[in-house]
């Protein structure tokens, strides 16, 4: 697949999915970490398209108890969604900044949108320390970034499993979970019955990052059109990466992130990305957004030599 030369960076300000706050500074701290100009100095024309609209927790109300803020994320998700598949279709590579994860269901929706009218499917590499999969009847908090990935292959919510009005985006044999170590109970056998591919920090342990990443980027890309990486910060350990808003210990170390996206790169398989849960808020100086950029750089195509 011929890389695209030009990158369409959409923020995502969305903090209703998640239980802590802070998530909606995520996009400028990404791009205050120089993101766009770096993206540039390796020979993209970068276009930044600005932020997606969304409500604020205190003008908002919080609505069912199971899915928290259902309606204004999936406006949110809607919005993006158009805006993600506009990119596809101008031969753009649409990059996402988060915000928290719930936003995938709307980048996922437009990608898979836009590739599906030229009847093609795509593919799914999701990098995190949570499965994402739970539904309203399963999640213990309610929040609906711990949901995202079930949206995707149709199993959450109507109003966002079917945005644009399709289902599932995305076909459960071609999406992989990386680095997942922290699984609500009530989600583990979500997880085994979806028919999606898991990959737990205990796999990386074993087989190594390398075996892992290279077993997902042909599951993923498996007579898809391309792979859509979708990476939570939390996937890094908490070392690394302290802002995050869910941060469990023993994740992946810098350098593995690292190989983790040079692998995705050098399979010339990525079709669009996003990177989410940055909060600055629980950051130290802002290194979570700068090793977010540099691992964004990674994915992109920089490397050591």
């Amino acid at each position: 697949m011929m890389r695209l030369s030009r990158i369409a960076i959409i923020g995502a300000p969305l903090d209703l999915g998640a239980g802590r706050r802070g998530v909606d500074m995520g996009p400028s701290a990404l791009r205050l970490a120089g993101l766009g100009p770096r993206l540039a100095a390796l020979g993209y024309k970068v276009e930044d398209l600005g932020n997606v609209f969304t409500e604020q927790q205190e003008s908002a109300p919080s609505g069912p108890s199971n899915a928290k803020y259902l309606p204004q994320i999936a406006s949110a998700c809607s919005v993006l969604a158009e805006m993600a598949e506009r990119a596809v279709n101008d031969n753009r590579f649409p990059l996402i900044l988060g915000g928290d994860h719930s936003l995938a269901i709307g980048t996922v929706a437009g990608v898979s949108a836009a590739w599906r009218r030229r009847g093609e499917k795509i593919g799914i590499v999701w990098i995190d320390a949570h499965a994402d999969m739970n539904t309203p009847e399963s999640s213990p908090s309610g929040n609906i970034h711990g949901m995202p990935l079930a949206c995707c292959i149709g199993r959450g919510p109507g109003d966002l499993a079917n945005l644009l009005g399709h289902s599932p985006k995305v076909e459960p044999r071609n999406v992989v979970l990386v680095g997942i170590r922290d699984v609500d109970l009530s989600e583990r056998e979500l997880v085994r019955q979806s028919g999606v591919t898991a990959f737990t920090m205990r796999d990386i342990d074993e087989r190594g990052l390398r075996e892992v990443m290279e077993s997902a980027v042909v599951i993923a890309g498996d007579g898809t059109a391309g792979i859509h990486l979708s990476l939570d910060m939390d996937s890094v350990d908490p070392d690394e990466a302290p802002g995050v808003g869910t941060p469990v210990r023993g994740g992946m170390t810098y350098r593995e992130a690292h190989l983790a996206m040079e692998i995705v790169c050098d399979s010339d398989r990525l079709i669009s990305m996003e990177l989410v849960e940055v909060n600055p808020v629980l950051d130290a100086a802002n290194r979570t957004a700068m090793l977010g950029v540099e691992l964004i750089l990674s994915a992109m195509g920089k490397r050591i030599l």
